[in-house]
């Protein structure tokens, strides 16, 4: 059975490498320390085998719990109540854990504070669109990051940002700030601008 339990622990384990490219985010956000969110956006190209390992290890985990006993040929064994990581269900709130940690990706954006839209009046003239091509980022949880710390500035009229094109698209009052800013805000996340464009 300790054998069984590696694998349950390697399995728990794995979902969670697979979703900490998308949860370091988080956690930058609540300790306010934005630089390390891209820390671990490598491991976003290894993450399918990452979940193909945690559903294989508790597939087993689940099957080795499930199989039928063998039958004693004596009764000289004597049997005993299971430890409790032994049992079903220590296994299942495992595997609560670990679809949890696979899924957080869908929906990291909750744990981001919402950003109320504001109405500005902005002179068309001082109206100004740039996209910036943006390095390193690999989920939704990505595009609320950037979005947040993009927001924090003043005159900022729409930011959207997007992980699938690697950019971030966004309109402001070039009195109250500029595209340099705007890209140092964007650098600050830990994901890099790579090159930026007016529209």
């Amino acid at each position: 059975m300790k054998k069984d339990n590696t694998l349950i622990g390697a399995g728990v384990l794995s979902s969670f490498t697979a979703s900490i490219c998308c949860i370091t985010p988080v956690f930058a956000l609540v300790a306010g320390t934005s630089g390390i969110a891209s820390t671990f956006s490598w491991l976003e190209s290894a993450r399918p085998y990452f979940i193909a390992f945690t559903i294989l290890t508790l597939g087993f985990a689940w099957y080795q719990i499930l199989k039928p006993k063998r039958e004693a040929d004596c009764y000289c064994e004597t049997r005993t109540k299971p430890k409790l990581i032994e049992t079903k269900t220590f296994l299942g709130v495992l595997t609560a854990f670990a679809m949890l940690m696979l899924a957080f990706p869908s929906y990291s954006q909750i744990f981001y504070p919402k950003t109320g839209s504001q109405t500005v009046l902005v002179d068309n003239e001082n109206l100004q669109t740039v996209e910036f091509s943006i390095n390193g980022m690999t989920c939704a949880s990505c595009e609320e990051y950037v979005n947040h710390e993009v927001n924090k500035l003043s005159g900022i009229i729409s930011s959207t940002t997007s992980y699938d094109n690697g950019n971030a698209v966004i309109q402001f009052d070039s009195l109250k700030t500029n595209a340099s800013e705007i890209e140092t805000a964007i650098n600050k996340t830990g994901y890099k601008v790579t090159e930026r464009k007016e529209k």
